[in-house]
């Protein structure tokens, strides 16, 4: 077998970035290099960033296909029938209460809440006989594809592809809640809370290689370590503000003179590169206004109640900094949008109102992220998956509303170089059961690593753990989607 490539032999180390200020805030000039810029690594040794970019040791391997994967997670059930499998010809107690609206692909409709999603159905295909196989406010399952290990497919991805982005810096694994993208929300917790770290878990390759969350409550991890003042960052502004700031007193204090170019093209990365990728405001504001959702309806108009206290209107916003990090090098984005749960129990509202601006949100931000990165000709580099951890009844309750159900759930993917303009398999009449081939998590799991991984190539990389070895050669991909 032949040697293995620099770049390989370093795939998975645990990198982390440190950047200490303590100095800085007295005497920028007594603040040593080793200092002002340590980049550690795990593995014996160690490495820096700054020799990172000199010799470019961890360019990109042949193990990874140069894809990245935003995940955008509706937190709380979303309901199969309502999104994309309307079921008009079923019962009156069964059929999609939004009606139904036809798509660009002939006899196919989706959910009325979903026109543009509609007149661009040849962009990106749904999975009909998908289901979750739990009916429980559980993640772990559908992130991980239930391989053993537990892993989500976003800590796999980071424990291959190494924490931090070896050019950008970025972290190569992030989370994305409505924190992140307005300054000083703090929405309410609900049932939703406790489980949102399991979105990103990273089961028993260890907690290294779980999410990088910008957004406050959140644990800036290991992988970037931003210690200013000895104060954590505990949300956005602090993150970026902080970077600033140590890039103001590094030039002033004339920190930086005497190293070279390699140490400084690393600070760079870390105190500007990085601090750009996560702000908004670096993006045209005719982007920001194309992606805005804050203005489809009011926050308060669904945070009232239990069930969606953890909802929000800045999906739009959430999927441009998806789309942001990405193109900046991040590899795996989940956006995490709350508020699915539909029992119309009194926890949320009855006969299921809140599908209305809901869907109408998911609407707008999914197709304006899907032609944002076909204008950018990324469709092919960009793996979208939208799903839920399970799906809705298919027959209403006494309140209108629909409960947990696990057979069905909705699978909306597009780009990542799979077959498009399509829709894999079939349900009942009644939307209740899939039929012929049915698909669950272990087969989305290996769908997100076919385009993520050369399969074949991953089995023999030494660096790779057992465990993601099992997970790829247990989860057979969803075969229609293959191009």
């Amino acid at each position: 077998m032949r040697a293995s490539s620099p770049a390989r032999s370093l795939l998975g180390m645990n990198l982390m970035l440190t950047i200490h200020d303590s100095h800085l805030s007295r005497n920028c000039e007594e603040y040593a290099r080793r200092d002002f810029l340590r980049v550690g690594a795990s593995a014996a040794g160690g490495l820096s960033l700054a020799g990172m970019l000199q010799t470019q040791a961890l360019a990109e391997s042949d193990v990874l296909t140069g894809r990245s994967v935003v995940m955008l997670f509706l937190s709380g059930g979303p309901p199969h029938i309502e999104f994309f499998d309307p079921k008009m010809t079923a019962p009156s107690e069964m059929h999609s209460i939004t009606g139904e609206i036809q798509t660009a692909l002939p006899g196919i409709t989706f959910g009325a809440t979903f026109p543009r999603l509609a007149k661009m159905a040849d962009r990106f295909a749904v999975v009909r006989s998908y289901g979750s196989g739990n009916a429980g406010h559980t993640y772990g399952g559908v992130v991980s594809g239930n391989n053993p290990s537990g892993a989500s497919a976003s800590s796999m991805y980071a424990r291959v592809r190494g924490n931090n982005h070896p050019q950008s810096g970025l972290p190569t694994n992030v989370v994305i809640l409505p924190e992140a993208v307005q300054d000083g929300l703090k929405l309410d917790n609900n049932f939703e809370t406790g489980a949102l770290p399991s979105l990103t878990q990273p089961g028993g390759l260890g907690s290294t290689y779980a999410a990088f969350n910008p957004s406050g409550g959140g644990d800036l991890k290991r992988d970037m370590e931003l210690t200013l003042d000895r104060a954590r960052f505990g949300d956005r502004r602090e993150l970026l503000s902080g970077l600033d700031q140590l890039r103001r007193r590094a030039d002033v204090g004339n920190a930086l003179a005497g190293v070279d170019t390699y140490q400084q093209q690393a600070f760079d990365i870390i105190a500007r590169g990085v601090a750009e990728a996560f702000d908004l405001s670096k993006e045209a504001p005719q982007t920001v206004r194309r992606y805005d959702t804050s203005h489809l309806f009011k926050l308060e108009e669904l945070t009232r109640w239990y069930d969606m206290r953890r909802a929000s209107n800045l999906l739009g916003r959430q999927m441009l900094l998806a789309r942001r990090l990405v193109e900046a090098g991040c590899g795996f984005v989940t956006v995490s949008d709350c508020g699915w749960d539909y029992h119309a129990n009194g926890n949320s509202p009855k006969n299921m109102a809140g599908i209305y601006p809901m869907g109408g949100q998911v609407d707008h931000a999914v197709a304006t992220f899907l032609e944002d990165i076909e204008e950018r000709g990324l469709s092919d580099k960009i793996l979208l998956v939208v799903t839920g951890e399970m799906g809705r009844s298919p027959r209403l309750n006494n309140n209108g509303g629909r409960d947990h159900y696990g057979e069905l759930t909705p699978l909306l993917v597009a780009g990542g170089g799979l077959k498009m303009g399509q829709v894999v398999g079939q349900s009942d009449r009644y939307a209740s059961r899939a039929v012929g081939d049915a698909y669950r998590p272990q087969h989305l799991l290996g769908t997100i690593m076919h385009s993520l991984f050369d399969i074949g190539r991953l089995r023999l990389e030494p660096q790779v753990p057992t465990e993601i070895i099992t997970a790829a050669e247990r989860s057979a991909p969803i075969g229609p989607l293959l191009a």
